[in-house]
C-alpha cells in the first residue's frame, strides 16, 4: 500500500478473458498530483501522475480498457481511514466502442482477430 494513499476504492468488471472481477485500488496523494495503484493476479497497473484527483480512475479504466477489460465500475470504500463500506454511488465507466468484424471473408475475420489479441498484450 503507497504510504501517502487518501482513498480505497473497488473496482469491479470483466477482464480481458471474460471472466467477473474484483479489486481495490488505491488512491495516492504526492507533490505531482494523484495516481491510482491496482494489483489483479500478475497485472501491476499504476497510473501516471494526475493533477486532478477526478482524472485517476478513468485514466485507470482506459489503461484497463485498452487491454481488454470491460463493463468496470468502481465504487469508494475508504476515504482516508474512515471505512465507508458500500455507502458510497458505484460510478460506471463506458466500454470503447467494438470494432466491426467486415464480411470480407475469412482473412478479413483473421486480421480482426489478430489485432484483436495484440492489442491485449
Amino acid at each position: 500500500m503507497p504510504k501517502n494513499w487518501i482513498e480505497k476504492h473497488q473496482l469491479a468488471g470483466l477482464d480481458e478473458r471474460e471472466r467477473g472481477f474484483s479489486r481495490p485500488v488505491e488512491l495516492e496523494q504526492a507533490d505531482p498530483g494523484y495516481r491510482a495503484h491496482l494489483q489483479y493476479e500478475d497485472l501491476r497497473l499504476s497510473t501516471g501522475w494526475c493533477p486532478v484527483r477526478d482524472a485517476v480512475l478513468p485514466a485507470l479504466t482506459d489503461m484497463l480498457q485498452s487491454r481488454g477489460y470491460r463493463q468496470l465500475k468502481t465504487q469508494m470504500t475508504f476515504r482516508g481511514e474512515s471505512y465507508l463500506g458500500s455507502q458510497e454511488p458505484w460510478v460506471e465507466y463506458p466500454d470503447p466502442p467494438q470494432e466491426s468484424v467486415t464480411s470480407g471473408g475469412w482473412l478479413d475475420s483473421l486480421m480482426y482477430w489478430f489485432r484483436t489479441r495484440t492489442a491485449r498484450n
